[in-house]
């Protein structure tokens, strides 16, 4: 797999391209969850448009261009979070303090990335941002962008946004509404609101509790039985696998002949590396757990 060290530009500073209102807004108790205080990333690439026409030199200078542009329009990401007392609520107070936006070059192809183009992706660490600790969001931007610009042409845009701000679609969207802009459009196609009261509980016992606390699985259960112990994080590192149609139809071939079929491919991968976690920390087999699985529900 090929590596590489991209070549980056000090960090700058980005504002809203207008002005914008001043004003604190509250998060939903969807939002204020403490697992969702952390920064995640997504990565999009673009090869070449033209074969052999020369890239426009100013393509960077466009892309900052749009981004303030858009923050006129999601102009609370260039706010900051403010913890409340008490510690277990947050607030957006829209200050246009502005995100942050990193030009970079790597002396690398895309076509070297691999054919197609999936993850993991090499030396990934050098297409982001340097944001510090993930897990620290009070007080920070809460956006950060880097272009990548390859020797082939090509860009990768890594976008890396507050959880507690912005969910998958979010950042989707804040995606195309700044590639819609650096094209040249008078606005983004889709206008984005703010309705986040809509999921505030009325009961503040229920907002404080936050749901189901993972911490709960630690122990016994009513019956008396141990349940899951928590794992240490010390000496885990994250991987990224790709599970295609080979991989899956092999993972498939191990079901029970009775669940092969109806089996998900969902069921499958999730069943797969339940099996592998559960042998690599050599839980006992009396032990109960569960799995908690996260998806949009904003």
């Amino acid at each position: 797999m090929v590596t590489f060290t991209a070549c980056r530009s000090k960090p700058e500073v980005v504002v809203p391209a207008r002005a914008t209102p001043r004003e604190v807004k509250s998060l939903s108790d969807v939002d204020n969850q403490p697992d969702l205080r952390v920064y995640t990333t997504i990565i999009e690439y673009f090869r070449r448009r033209v074969p052999g026409v020369p890239e426009q030199p100013a393509a960077s200078s466009i892309i900052k261009a749009a981004l303030a542009e858009t923050l006129v329009y999601y102009y609370p990401i260039a706010g900051r979070l403010l913890e409340l007392p008490g510690g277990n609520k947050l607030v957006v107070e829209c200050t246009a303090e502005g995100v942050i936006f990193v030009r970079a070059q790597a002396d690398v192809r895309l076509e070297e990335f691999g054919q197609p183009l999936v993850q993991p992706y090499p030396c990934v660490d050098e297409l982001l941002c340097e944001v510090g600790d993930v897990r620290s969001v009070v007080g920070k931007p809460l956006l950060y962008l880097q272009m990548t610009e390859f020797r082939c042409g090509g860009i990768a845009l890594a976008l890396t946004t507050c959880h507690s701000i912005v969910d998958g679609f979010g950042m989707v969207q804040i995606f195309k509404c700044i590639t819609e802009l650096a094209r040249g459009e008078a606005h983004p196609a889709v206008l984005p609101t703010w309705q986040r009261h809509l999921l505030v509980s009325s009961s503040e016992a229920t907002s404080e509790s936050g749901g189901h606390d993972s911490a709960s699985m630690v122990g016994v259960d009513n019956d008396g039985k141990p349940l899951l112990t928590q794992a240490s994080l010390e000496g885990m590192v994250t991987r990224s696998f790709l599970f295609g149609k080979r991989e899956i139809a092999a993972l498939r071939s191990g079901v029970p002949a009775r669940l092969a079929q109806s089996a998900t491919v969902f069921d499958i991968i999730t069943g797969t590396l339940w099996r592998c976690r559960t042998a690599a920390l050599e839980h006992p087999p009396d032990e109960q757990g569960s799995m908690e699985t996260h998806s949009s529900a904003r």
